[in-house]
Order: C-alpha cells, then sequence, then structure tokens
C-alpha cells in the first residue's frame, strides 16, 4: 500500500546555461541531440534497471517501502512451508538480496499446513507480518484456511525474532486468507478475503477498521462478491485486495478467478472523502484492469501490491507465470514470478496499468 503525495511524474534532466551561446547549424544540431539523451541519463543515473522477472518462484509478492528507504519484499514460497523476508535500498536490488526465514510452518495444529501470502506492515511502531495458514495430514482439511500474524520484538526486522501473534477475528469461522493494512485521515483498516457462510462463492472482499493488528474495531463491510464473468473463470474468487491512495481517490485492485491463466486484477474505486465502510461508496470496474499477456508471454497477473521506485514514481508489483499451460493443480505449480512494471494515470485520476511487460530489462513509462 502506498498514500500521500502523487509520484507519478517522471523527471526532467537539469540543463546548463552558457553566458553566451553562438549557435550555427552544427552546433543546433548537436545541442538537440544532447538534449533529446538527457533524460534517458538521468533515468540511468538515478535508479538501476528492473529486470523481468525480479525474483522467481516468488508469488503473492508484497513490497513494502519503509521510511528508511529499504524495501522490503515477502512472497510465497512454492513449498508454502515458511515466512520469509529479503531487503535492498533499490527495486532492482531485490532480485539479489539475502532472503531471511522469519517463522517456519508448527509441527502439528492450525499452522503446521501451508502458509500463504504473507504481507508485512508496520503497525502502531511494530513489525507485523500477516499471513495465511492452514493444518497439515492431507485431505480437504490443509484448506482450512485462516489468517494469522507474527510479530518482531525490535526495530529491525530482518534481526529480530519473530513470534505468533495470534488469529484474526471475522465474525466467520470459515475460509480467510489475503490481509492487507493501510492508514486513511489518521484511521488503520484491514481488508481481506473470506468465504461468507450464505454466499456461494469461494471469497470475496471485506474491510474493517482496527482496534489492534488482529482486532477488528467495528462490524465489517462486505466490498465485493464475484459475479462478473472475468471473476468467475474456474472459481468464484475475490481476493488479495491491494490499496492505492492517489488524486483524491483510494484504488483497491483485487485478484480474481483461478490461479491459472485466467487470473487477472479487477479494481474498486471510492472518493477519498466517502465512507469507506458504505459498501455504496466503492465502484467496481466492469472488466478487469489487467490482465494475460498472451503477446508478451505473461499468464495469469495478479495477487499485486504497490510501491514506488527510488524516485517516487509508481511501480505496479505482481506475480505470473510465462507459460500458459500448467500440469495438475496450478497452486503447486511453483513458477508465479515476482514482477513489476511502471504505470500511468488516465484524465480522471484513475490508474491505467496497462499490459504485462515482457520479460527482460524494464521499460520505464
Amino acid at each position: 500500500m502506498i498514500e500521500g503525495r502523487d509520484s507519478n511524474r517522471c523527471g526532467d534532466a537539469e540543463t546548463e546555461r552558457a553566458p553566451s551561446l553562438r549557435l550555427g547549424r552544427r552546433s543546433l544540431i548537436g545541442g538537440m541531440a544532447a538534449l533529446s539523451v538527457a533524460p534517458a541519463a538521468a533515468w540511468a543515473r538515478d535508479t538501476a534497471t528492473i529486470v523481468n522477472p525480479v525474483v522467481r518462484q516468488r508469488a503473492d509478492a508484497q513490497v513494502f517501502r519503509h521510511t528508511d528507504s529499504w524495501y522490503y519484499l515477502t512472497g510465497s514460497v512454492p513449498e508454502y512451508d515458511r515466512l520469509v523476508l529479503r531487503r535492498s535500498k533499490t527495486l532492482a536490488g531485490l532480485a539479489t538480496a539475502p532472503e531471511r526465514v522469519l517463522w517456519r510452518h508448527a509441527a502439528r495444529g492450525p499452522m503446521s499446513g501451508f502458509l500463504w501470502a504473507p504481507e508485512l506492515h508496520l503497525v502502531d511502531g511494530k513489525w507485523v507480518m500477516y499471513f495465511a495458514a492452514g493444518p497439515s495430514g492431507g485431505g480437504e482439511d490443509v484448506f482450512r484456511i485462516r489468517t494469522y500474524a507474527v510479530a518482531c520484538d525490535g526495530p529491525d526486522p530482518m534481526t529480530g525474532s519473530w513470534s505468533v501473534l495470534g488469529q484474526l477475528q471475522t465474525p466467520w469461522d470459515s475460509f480467510n486468507l489475503d490481509s492487507t493494512s493501510f492508514v486513511h485521515k489518521g484511521r488503520r483498516y484491514l481488508a481481506w478475503a473470506q468465504r461468507e457462510p450464505g454466499i456461494e462463492t469461494n471469497s470475496n472482499l471485506y474491510l474493517a477498521p482496527l482496534a489492534s493488528p488482529l482486532t477488528l474495531a467495528a462490524k465489517p463491510v462486505r466490498l465485493s462478491v464475484p459475479t462478473l464473468d472475468w471473476e468467475i473463470r474456474g472459481f468464484k474468487v475475490n481476493e488479495a485486495p491491494a490499496v492505492l491512495i492517489r488524486n483524491g481517490k483510494l484504488f483497491m485492485t483485487y485478484s480474481a478467478s483461478a490461479t491459472d491463466a485466467r487470473y487477472c486484477l479487477g479494481m474498486l474505486t471510492a472518493r477519498a472523502d466517502a465512507d469507506l465502510m458504505d459498501a455504496a461508496s466503492w465502484t467496481k470496474s466492469p472488466v478487469p484492469v489487467f490482465q494475460t499477456s498472451a503477446a508478451h508471454k505473461i499468464y495469469g497477473p495478479g495477487h499485486n501490491s504497490f510501491t514506488v521506485d527510488e524516485r517516487g514514481r509508481d511501480v505496479l508489483v505482481y506475480h505470473a507465470r510465462d507459460y500458459a499451460e500448467i500440469q495438475g493443480d496450478p497452486l503447486f505449480d511453483p513458477n508465479r514470478h515476482t514482477r513489476m512494471q511502471y504505470f500511468r494515470y488516465r484524465a480522471d485520476g484513475t490508474p491505467d496499468f496497462g499490459e504485462p511487460v515482457a520479460n527482460g530489462p524494464l521499460p520505464r513509462r
């Protein structure tokens, strides 16, 4: 999640004017050529080139930029057995940054099976990592997924000791995952995905203010139920919310449909001055805002987060595969890689994510 100032402007190259200038045809052409490459040179100076995929086999990718300018990256590992974290002073550096294991699944009990979709947040000065977990043992019981959190005992999440903080308490004891937290107008909120009894879907989206990292301060509001054709391909899914606050609005992206090439991003929009706890304040995009690009060979983009680069330009972080055909359950195909790309804004202030860019050095928009 990122909030606050607009950061989608590209930097301008600074030029120095000589005391006297006498231009002939040759010097004019040379000067124009120099000016034309100055912006590109500025880009090269201030940011290292990001190369996609940034981190292989890290699904459910989240990047958190702390106020000390460190970038922290976490995500699901193919084995679903541990919570990991890496950090770098640059986005490009996350590709090779050392990774620390913060916590491994328990030997028995409700957190002994799959660990899914970790998210790092700094809540009231304390490092907290939300994640989803289920019990081991096989069968349907392994999908008895609930949301938990671990917390760090010190100011440095890479060196501190992490321990279980507890389980998220929601109105229903049912499948829930993909918690994200954000602050708006001084109030901290939690958004997450859950199966609500009586609604025949795999998961819907919910929002509530927080009293503590794992305690809701009010009854949650149901923001979205998968009903559109692109939200119900394979499974009826709305999950993995991520919040972007820009241009006087809140944008909540989310993932929809099965986790193969049909996976895609939808988006809810609310005015920044609206009552966020009123479902009517949120408008759903009628079409996906980010989806498979066969032309660029990027399939099933989803479970995103937002960050900014070293100069404050907005970056979309997401996972996707570079092939469409999958053998067996897509959840156990390991090659959902962490990817990044820049995006723009339309005239009405809404983000335009474009289409997933191909593997390789990241184009700058």
